[in-house]
């Protein structure tokens, strides 16, 4: 089923990755029991995953992590866990909604160095989380507290705050037990839910509102009288600190699209707030809006800045700064899966299924750039060139779909007797028009998605 995933063409069903390893003359009814009656241990692989990265990342500091939802589009109203959902891509003056599922991924980050650097995210966690079914008007009071307690625990807050403490103890088994675990999230997730029940050895990097009020530490010398101090006095707004000129901005140098940027950022330390309990002590991180021109002859325009709320007060600033921006290759791994590998493209309407088949896609994918890690797959001679309009500096990793080419090529060049290296040397000929080479291997080897 993973080589059907990996070489199938069109979308993605469980019948096409069955004609993608030729088994479409067979009985397929065993296949779909594999994900209907829970046959493969989704949970197994990912543990494997993880232990793979940590041995990977065995010489650096910290274990960073990055968690976030998303969801997939279905039209059957029949299939488990659908409903009305907002739209992310809606417009921002306009809400709409669309019917599909909601899934939680958490995706562990690959780096050569600890800062300034380019990250690969692999993800090791993806669940289904449904709503809870509405009550009957009839429903009596006994299923009404039920219904109340499922619908708490369903939430996607508290959801991954369960797959944060996973996280943190699927670690504890492996070689990075003593490792503190960064999790970077949006701010959906910078939460009382989230950081309240935060595991130990672990640290969230979240974003918050412009407007979020934040304590001082109390002071030390209070009166005997009446019930101690928690929280000190409140202090100006993220926003009102960002316009502040009395508050100096300080350098920062991290990895972001693809080069390294010298940040302006603003650091309060020492600081409480009462979304997060009493037992964290925070620091406050303003970054001031990059910016950009959108053509070398076009006016400076700016980016939104950007406010970040950190659990642990002693964090280096760059390290901080260079895990969340990390975070961005979340959505790489999940617009790859949707798109190229077909996550939730599968029809099927089994409970077991509908929680099995995208977490099997999302593993596969997880493995092919984990197997290009330890191979150290780059480019050159066994490679595929890249075609004539690709930038090959500006592309300098491999992508998704150059990863499944390769993959492809591989198996089909074995199992067809072509000779890859031939091949190979006869692309890198072809510059002109009356070299012509075979057209049906390069339309297997070169699809792109």
């Amino acid at each position: 089923m993973a080589i059907g995933l990996i070489s199938c063409y069109g979308r993605h069903t469980v019948t096409g990755m069955l004609t993608g390893c030729g088994k479409q003359f067979v009985d397929w009814s065993a296949a779909y029991r594999i994900f209907s009656q829970n046959r493969i241990n989704i949970e197994e692989m990912n543990r494997t995953i993880l232990k793979e990265v940590a041995s990977i990342q065995a010489s650096s500091e910290n274990i960073v992590a990055h968690m976030d939802d998303t969801l997939i589009r279905k039209k059957g109203k029949k299939i488990p866990g659908t409903g009305w959902r907002r739209d992310p891509l809606g417009p921002p003056f306009h809400t709409n909604f669309v019917w599909g599922q909601r899934y939680l991924q958490m995706s562990i980050a690959i780096a050569d160095h600890d800062t300034n650097c380019q990250s690969r995210a692999l993800p090791i966690d993806f669940i289904h989380c449904p709503p809870v079914t509405k009550l009957q008007r009839n429903a009596t009071e006994e299923e009404v507290l039920e219904f109340k307690e499922k619908k708490k625990q369903a939430r996607l807050n508290k959801q991954g705050s369960l797959r944060i403490k996973a996280l943190r103890e699927n670690l504890d088994e492996t070689i990075a037990k003593d490792k503190q675990l960064i999790v970077s999230v949006d701010g959906s997730y910078t939460n009382g839910e989230v950081m309240k029940n935060l595991p130990g050895r672990t640290t969230l990097i979240g974003r918050i509102r412009k407007d979020t009020k934040l304590h001082k530490l109390p002071p030390e010398n209070q009166d005997k009288k009446g019930r101690k101090k928690s929280y000190g006095e409140q202090i100006p707004t993220p926003e009102q600190i960002r316009q502040d000129e009395n508050t100096k901005w300080e350098k920062a140098t991290a990895w972001a699209a693809g080069k390294s940027h010298a940040f302006d950022v603003k650091i309060i330390k020492d600081l409480k707030w009462r979304a997060a309990g009493k037992n964290h002590i925070m620091q406050l991180i303003v970054i001031r809006p990059l910016s950009y021109r959108l053509s070398k002859g076009s006016k400076l325009l700016y980016r939104q800045p950007a406010y970040l709320i950190c659990t642990d007060n002693h964090l280096d600033i760059e390290k901080l700064l260079q895990a969340y921006l990390w975070r961005w290759e979340i959505e790489v791994n999940l617009r790859d899966e949707k798109t190229i590998l077909g996550c939730g493209q599968a029809q099927v309407r089994n409970d077991n299924a509908v929680k099995n088949l995208p977490a099997f896609t999302t593993a596969i994918y997880s493995l092919i750039h984990l197997a290009s890690k330890k191979s150290n797959l780059e480019r050159g001679v066994n490679i595929l060139p890249k075609a004539k309009w690709d930038n090959v500096e500006k592309h300098s990793r491999l992508s998704t779909s150059e990863l499944l080419n390769q993959i492809r090529c591989q198996i089909w060049s074995q199992n067809n007797k072509i000779n890859f290296l031939d091949f190979v040397e006869n692309q890198t000929k072809s510059k002109s028009l009356r070299i012509n080479v075979n057209p049906s291997t390069s339309a297997m080897f070169y699809v792109r998605k």
